[in-house]
């Protein structure tokens, strides 16, 4: 297996970054390896399912510090599909901080080092955590005028999910679940080592305290099974690529009605053909005529509500930007909103029929540097150079 690159790397930026230097490289770089944009391309597709492990990492501020000091020793590497697509996150990912006990020491299966120091610090304690489903994660794409605007998204997953036969139980109709025998029912066993007696998961019933006599003949005693599961989702007004919003107990159910795991919807916002977006303010550029940028009029602009109008002065020059206030993104909390810029472009024509032309031409004989002067101040600058 290959190693696994810097997260920093991934995302081409530096150490030091600032979460919105993150956020713009994960945005961009998102969208250039989208699987839609990249169909069938598997390269692509892992350096998409890469940039997202990657970004998970860094745009959390807890998980970045872990990372920074341990690098990707930090994290395990995560249970049912890691980080792309909709597989799990594992439970979180972070390795078990006893790992290195059970490296010196052995794992030990029953009753070695790091098994007694992480029940002895309730790492074990049977049937919670423990049984708790995977978290998942699913990456939607939405466009611009649905991040706007917020909206409500239906979402198919497979995933395990309770069993219709047994509810969640994992045993068969008519079955019993007896004590178990081993612990007593308590779910765990005392183990001595020395000078210490500690408790333990008990092996034989995994810390439930009970035993199922006859399983679920169709999810195998488990209590759940992989099933195709349709989720709606509220996608808020101002979300941007990036944004990860959690629904909780809609991952996967837990062992034996053991407690569901949490989904987690990340999103990617798609390329907009006319506008680009730079936190909650719009871009885009509009081309003029040069006769309207000479003389001066109205124009009339896009936006993601409908069309606005803006007045041209006299005398416009190309690049000029007009700003058009509250026209922009939404306030993800809801203070305000961000703002349109539009730049506008003196479009010069490419071809002129006789008339157009000696008009032109007696325009540029009548005219003197005073209808110049950024030409007259480059000019003199020019010849002081020279000089």
């Amino acid at each position: 297996m290959a190693a696994k690159r810097d997260y920093y790397e991934v995302l081409g930026i530096a150490k030091g970054a600032t979460e919105d230097d993150i956020k713009k490289a994960y945005r961009k770089l998102a969208i250039k390896y989208h699987p839609d944009k990249n169909p069938g391309n598997k390269q692509a597709e892992e350096k998409f399912k890469e940039l997202g492990e990657a970004y998970e990492v860094l745009s959390n501020a807890d998980k970045r510090a872990s990372y920074d000091r341990f690098g990707h020793n930090a994290f395990a590497p995560g249970g049912g599909g890691g980080f792309g697509g909709t597989g799990g996150f594992g439970g979180g990912g972070f390795h078990d901080p006893f790992d290195i006990f059970r490296e010196v020491f052995g794992s030990g299966g029953n009753g070695g080092f790091g098994d007694i120091f992480g029940e002895a610090f309730g790492g074990n304690s049977g049937g919670g955590r423990q049984n708790r489903g995977n978290d998942l994660r699913y990456d939607l794409e939405i466009t611009l005028e649905e991040a706007v605007k917020g909206c409500e998204k239906e979402i198919a997953i497979r995933k395990y999910d309770t069993c219709d036969t047994c509810h969640g139980s994992g045993a068969a109709a008519g079955s019993k679940t007896v004590t178990c025998q081993t612990c007593r029912g308590t779910g765990q066993v005392s183990v001595s080592r020395g000078f210490f007696t500690m408790a333990q998961t008990c092996p034989t019933c995994r810390g439930a305290g009970q035993i199922i006599e006859r399983p679920c003949p169709h999810c195998h005693g488990e209590g759940r099974m992989e099933k195709s599961s349709k989720i709606k989702i509220k996608i808020p007004a101002g979300v941007d690529t990036g944004a990860r919003l959690r629904s909780s107990g809609q991952g996967e159910s837990g062992l034996r009605g053991g407690r569901a795991g949490d989904l987690y919807i990340v999103i990617h916002v798609r390329e907009h053909p006319i506008f680009q977006r730079d936190g909650e303010d719009l871009y885009c550029e509009a081309p003029i005529s040069f006769v309207k940028a000479a003389l001066g009029g109205e124009l009339a602009v896009p936006t993601l509500e409908g069309t606005a109008i803006v007045k041209i002065p006299a005398g416009t020059q190309s690049g000029r930007v007009f700003r058009l206030r509250d026209k922009g993104i939404p306030n993800l909390r809801g203070h305000g909103r961000g703002h349109l810029n539009v730049r506008v472009l003196v479009e010069v024509p490419t071809r002129l029929n006789s008339e157009q032309r000696k008009k032109l031409e007696d325009f540029a004989a009548a005219c003197n540097e005073d209808t110049n002067p950024a030409s007259k101040s480059f000019f003199d600058k020019a010849r002081n150079f020279f000089s």
